[in-house]
């Protein structure tokens, strides 16, 4: 089985961590980074024994030595970074969130259409082995029809430690960095809502401190959604049916996360194994399936999913005011 050759765009935590997990995946390798400065890039490589380090991300984008590259910069790069990826020829995996409004999703997905080339939005949540089997008890019918989804993700945010969180010209805000997972969950479990309403407590630049979503369906299905930047919160989700309810424990995100099954007053839990690691591998080796199966969309993760939510947050953004320079 020919490896797939990775490339990672970025060299801060995130990228670390999906590197480290690179380990766990049978069938790929990371061959090159791409970093604002070739002393980033090689201390990075350094760490991880890659053979091939970049002083620019152009130079890793026109590379021959990768297949695939994982973006892994901040939130205002990632549509400036996936076309410079895509035009170079090279399949991507972009970090979350995919873009910052809809009309930047839309020109992505439209180039690797034209390019023949694969394109996911990194919803690695979506790919973990507990988020697969709540979708399974969901899709069965087993906890009858969905009247609720309750889900709420949150911590406290120094502002001198992490600005990149409350930096408007970085796409900073709780909505984009994690209240997303809240709504492509909800996204998920009761599809596009019939009407939404939101508030936000702003800070002085006008983003998102904390933000509350509810949206409404016609068969009076509701979620509420909540993520702060300033408070503790659970990072639960519950799903509540009219035979049952089931509850991903803290952090939902995540594969530590167990599911809590209720039914006639009774609680089981579902143990998933997690395999260890950051949890990144089974996104890896979802790509890289589809990667060898020819594919230019994921099943799990597809591109009409990520206009969907691209749509959703953009008309949450509306809503409560939230504007990014890109806008």
């Amino acid at each position: 089985m020919k490896k797939i050759r990775w490339g990672i765009l970025g060299t801060g935590g995130i990228a670390h961590r999906f590197a480290s997990d690179m380990g766990r995946v049978e069938g790929a390798e990371i061959t090159a980074v791409g970093s604002r400065s070739l002393e980033s890039a090689e201390n990075f490589c350094s760490g991880f024994d890659i053979p091939f380090s970049f002083g620019t991300y152009k130079e890793l984008a026109e590379s021959d030595v990768v297949d695939v590259v994982y973006i892994a910069t901040p939130h205002s790069l990632h549509h400036h970074n996936t076309m410079l990826c895509l035009n170079g020829g090279k399949s991507v995996l972009c970090e979350k969130p995919f873009a910052l409004n809809s009309m930047q999703a839309a020109e992505m997905i439209g180039l690797s259409h034209r390019k023949e080339l694969f394109l996911m939005d990194a919803l690695w949540t979506k790919c973990l082995p507990h988020y697969r089997r709540m979708m399974e008890i969901v899709e069965s019918g087993d906890l009858g029809e969905i009247r609720a989804v309750l889900a709420n993700f949150g911590f406290r945010v120094n502002p001198g430690h992490s600005s990149r969180l409350l930096d408007p010209a970085l796409g900073g805000g709780s909505l984009m960095d994690i209240g997303i997972y809240n709504v492509f969950i909800a996204l998920d479990v009761l599809g596009k809502p019939d009407d939404i309403s939101a508030r936000i407590s702003a800070t002085a630049d006008g983003i998102d401190e904390q933000c509350a979503v509810t949206f409404q369906y016609s068969n009076g299905a509701m979620a509420s959604l909540y993520s702060s930047l300033s408070a503790e919160l659970s990072t639960e989700v519950e799903i509540c049916g009219t035979a049952g309810r089931i509850k991903l424990t803290t952090p939902f995100h995540g594969p530590a996360s167990t599911i809590e099954y209720y039914a006639d007053g009774i609680k089981t839990i579902i143990d998933i194994d997690n395999e260890g690691g950051y949890g990144y591998q089974h996104e890896i080796r979802h790509v890289n399936e589809c990667l060898r199966a020819g594919l230019i969309q994921s099943k799990i993760v597809t591109h009409v999913d990520s206009l969907l939510l691209m749509d959703t947050l953009d008309a949450i953004r509306r809503l409560v005011g939230i504007a990014y320079p890109c806008d």
